[in-house]
């Protein structure tokens, strides 16, 4: 079980240079106009991703879920499959890419990497990660109550970003 703490701990880090790399992306957006979108689903956004981490842990280790080696690897392999995503998305957007909704007056609509396949790539990583990484090590709860409320606040998300990415050229 400690190298399921070691790899949620290692997530946890990743996700904190991922708000380094956001808040930089954020200044760098502003200073060109930029204009934020949705800023009232944000918080709930926080506060569901850390719930998420914290419930890997505490399910894990409260309810000393079994490491089940049939389905943990191939969920372990997924897990890592989505941070591979998630940084192609994050390096196709470049200092466009933010945790927020942040809009560029007449910039580009980025179209290359992953956004060529489809429209949302960083949200079909939250899913897929959102099942895998919690049935790494069997805590099924965890990927249940994740996934259905991620299911509800993505569509507000997903909502707020396709109403933002309309007002670009």
């Amino acid at each position: 079980m400690s190298w399921y703490i070691l790899l949620i701990a290692a997530v946890a880090v990743e996700r904190v240079v991922e708000l380094v790399v956001s808040n930089r992306n954020l200044v760098w957006s502003r200073a060109r106009g930029g204009v934020e979108f949705g800023v009232n689903h944000y918080p709930s956004m926080v506060i569901l991703h850390t719930g998420f981490l914290a419930g890997c842990l505490v399910e894990v280790i409260a309810l000393h879920r079994p490491f089940v080696p049939l389905l943990g690897w191939p969920m372990l392999v997924l897990a890592v499959g989505t941070q591979v995503l998630r940084w192609w998305c994050i390096t196709t957007l470049g200092h466009q890419w933010n945790t927020r909704v942040v809009v560029i007056p007449d910039a580009p609509r980025v179209t290359g990497g992953p956004y060529r396949f489809f429209p949302h790539p960083n949200y079909v990583a939250v899913v897929v990660e959102g099942i895998a990484l919690p049935l790494v090590h069997n805590a099924w709860i965890t990927a249940l109550a994740f996934t259905s409320l991620n299911a509800a606040l993505l569509r507000t998300r997903i909502g707020v970003e396709n109403s933002a990415l309309a007002s670009l050229k």
